[in-house]
């Protein structure tokens, strides 16, 4: 299994603390069940955390034409929206949640080039409240694509994921299905369609980042 970089220290400070917790345990407390349970219990704990940071290959299909899916999860929004901070005007919408078992790799849905990158400090709602897309902590990205179309997507914290992380920059090439940042402990990533589109997934679906097709661009 791979670890993703943003979970390394994170282990090792857990390994250590659960080593001591279990020694300390283990001579202070001197009952064999209270030493068994703690191991058991350390060994749940660091394996829900293990999994958390799991980091597994994915090999995309590059298509131009196609919007891919950002992250793991499951679609919970498919609306029509006034986007104001970059487009000023109304674009399609998919949302995908990811909960606390889900991949928190976050995968570029096109290739091009990022023609606008900020992060925007903000409040905590639960990721699935209306407002967190424009009051949560977020970043907001946009990739112009070699048909000069713009697709904006967000990583968007949630009451419980406090760590965005993204490694995209202004003028930057991106590819499609490439990793372009993470988010610690669950929440959600919003992608905004541009042009004409048809939509491939409807809400409750599964997604997998940099395979699932959103939708698909129609000339």
């Amino acid at each position: 299994m791979n670890i993703h970089k943003e979970g390394r220290k994170i282990l090792l400070a857990l390994t250590s603390f659960l080593l001591i917790a279990n020694l300390a345990v283990y001579h202070y407390v001197g009952d064999p069940i209270a030493s068994q349970s703690t191991i058991v219990i350390s060994a749940i704990l660091f394996l829900l955390v293990l999994q958390f940071f799991r980091n597994p290959q994915v090999i995309s299909v590059q298509n131009e034409n196609h919007i891919l899916a950002p992250a793991d999860g499951k679609v919970v929004v498919i609306e029509e929206v006034v986007e104001e901070e970059y487009f000023k005007s109304k674009k399609t919408q998919v949302s995908i949640f990811m909960s606390p078992i889900n991949v928190h790799v976050n995968r570029n849905p096109v290739s091009g080039i990022v023609s606008y990158l900020r992060y925007h400090p903000g409040k905590y709602l639960v990721a699935w409240h209306p407002k967190s897309s424009t009051q949560n902590e977020r970043t907001t990205v946009v990739v112009k694509m070699k048909n000069d179309l713009e697709v904006m997507f967000r990583q968007i914290a949630g009451a419980v994921a406090r760590r965005i992380k993204f490694y995209v920059n202004e003028g930057d090439t991106v590819e499609q299905g490439h990793e372009f940042g993470f988010i610690k402990f669950g929440s959600r990533v919003d992608v905004l369609l541009p042009g004409n589109f048809e939509i491939k997934v409807k809400i409750g679906d599964s997604t997998t980042g940099g395979k699932t097709i959103l939708a698909e661009i129609i000339d």
